[in-house]
């Protein structure tokens, strides 16, 4: 029995030794796992909001071809309402000739000479037959171009309608993964800085504009400094928050230029500039697919909204990649 006791303790010990050397046991010291810094997770944050905001420029752009398509639906409806009373007004005088052409037929020559009782008289109702049969013609054309054009512009309505409500679903669709990414966001800020969000820093570094300029340009920049703070909200254009592009079209839109509430038509819809031509006013747009933009304000500063959890505020010129700048007017 001593040596059966002995046998099992020695196997234990080599169990226990394997066991430790494999690292499986539960019990001692553990290795110890560094949590992240917030250094980090802003940098994992920076890479996520890159590959996000082309998605919350692209829902914007298609919001405004979607309002600019309502638009169209409405205005279509307002030309097509006229042009239906035109059409049944045109269809009533048709009916009224044929019924009288039915019920009073074809006067024959013979027939107006008894009518009229003289070649003279007999030409004048032909004349006047003729102007009818013309006249008739001619009602009967407008109304099928009328007809064509109705059922042309009705047409288009309904294609309309049918894009709308394909680009309804899609915008729908984008946007619950759009507010599950923001929420992913928001839950590694918190994870990093607390519920407090820790200190946002200054969101004005100094005087804003740094260069003032009292053309339309200064006076857009004057209206992006005007906006610091405000909350980052993707597809807001205000007034109480701002995306990157709806805080460029709001502070453009301040002195009458108006600007798509969307990074690419601002890019198309602006002139290029050279980096030494800037002046406040002038957009900057980071990113080989210019999915962010910022408003120059002079001193190698821009104001812009970076992303969720942030504000409106001051940045350096170089706070990315550049794509290219351009001014608005």
């Amino acid at each position: 029995m001593k040596r059966i006791g002995a046998r099992r303790t020695g196997l234990m010990r080599v169990l226990l030794c394997a066991a430790a050397a494999a690292g499986i046991l539960v019990t001692g010291p553990t290795v110890a796992h560094a949590e992240p810094s917030p250094g980090q997770i802003e940098k994992q944050i920076d890479e996520e909001w890159n590959q996000l905001e082309p998605v919350i420029e692209d829902y914007n752009g298609t919001h405004t071809r979607l309002v600019k398509l309502r638009k169209q639906q409405k205005d279509l409806a307002k030309t097509l309402a006229p042009l239906q009373a035109q059409v049944d007004a045109a269809m009533v005088e048709v009916r009224g000739l044929a019924v009288d052409a039915y019920m009073q037929g074809s006067p024959s020559m013979v027939n107006a000479m008894v009518l009229t009782g003289s070649p003279t008289g007999m030409v004048d109702k032909l004349t006047l037959l003729n102007q009818l049969a013309t006249n008739r013609e001619a009602s009967i054309a407008e109304v099928a171009k009328l007809r064509d054009k109705y059922a042309a512009d009705k047409a288009k309505v309904d294609q309309l309608e049918s894009e709308i409500e394909v680009r309804d679903t899609d915008l729908g669709t984008k946007k619950v993964a759009i507010e599950k990414e923001i929420t992913k966001l928001q839950k590694l800020r918190i994870s990093a800085y607390g519920k407090a969000n820790a200190d946002d820093g200054e969101l004005r570094t100094g005087p804003c504009p740094v260069d003032y300029t009292n053309d339309k340009g200064g006076r857009a920049a004057q209206r992006a400094c005007d906006l610091i703070g405000k909350p980052y909200v993707f597809g807001s254009n205000g007034p109480n928050s701002y995306d990157c592009s709806g805080l460029t079209q709001e502070a453009w839109a301040a002195v009458g230029v108006h600007l798509e509430h969307y990074t690419k038509d601002q890019w198309g819809s602006t002139r290029s500039v050279s980096r030494s031509e800037l002046r406040p006013g002038d957009l900057v747009f980071y990113y080989s697919d210019v999915h962010h933009v910022g408003l120059y304000i002079g001193g190698g500063k821009v104001v812009h909204a970076p992303s969720t959890g942030d504000h409106v505020r001051m940045a350096t010129i170089d706070r990315g990649p550049i794509a290219g700048y351009r001014r608005p007017a």
